[in-house]
């Protein structure tokens, strides 16, 4: 049942917060499968457990399979939302981030500069999401060199 799924959600999220990584693993696992099953591959609440179950594993430095969890959240959120949607420059940002951690400038920098591109259309120079955008974008670019 979704509730139940969301219930899962939820006790992954609050497992995350009292840093019970392996617990919260197991248990994002559980709800991303279940939401999968249930809601199918291209739900907003299936891209969210893929969200959260990314995190966890780049938290704890599984950064291939983190990768792996966001491009999926991406495509989601592309096919589902358009490329330009805000919760699809989050999870371009997402995706830059552990990328970035994995010394994979280059494709860190495409996808922030992808982002900052969606985030200057819609909301413009001056926001606040796109200044933050902006300063990731730098901050790899520095890591370059």
């Amino acid at each position: 049942h979704p509730n139940l799924l969301t219930s899962l959600n939820n006790l992954a999220n609050v497992l995350e917060f009292q840093g019970k990584h392996d617990e919260s693993e197991a248990m994002n696992r559980r709800a991303l499968e279940g939401r999968e099953k249930v809601l199918g591959p291209d739900h907003l609440d299936t891209l969210s457990s893929l969200n959260n179950l990314a995190n966890v594993l780049e938290f704890q430095g599984k950064y291939d399979e983190s990768e792996a969890m966001h491009r999926r959240e991406l495509e989601g959120s592309e096919k589902i939302l358009g490329p330009e949607h805000p919760d699809t420059l989050i999870s371009m940002g997402h995706l830059a981030n552990v990328l970035e951690s994995q010394g994979k400038y280059e494709e860190s920098e495409t996808m922030n500069q992808r982002a900052l591109e969606g985030w200057e259309k819609i909301l413009g120079p001056d926001n606040p999401d796109t200044l933050i955008c902006l300063s990731n974008l730098a901050f790899v670019l520095k890591s370059q060199g």
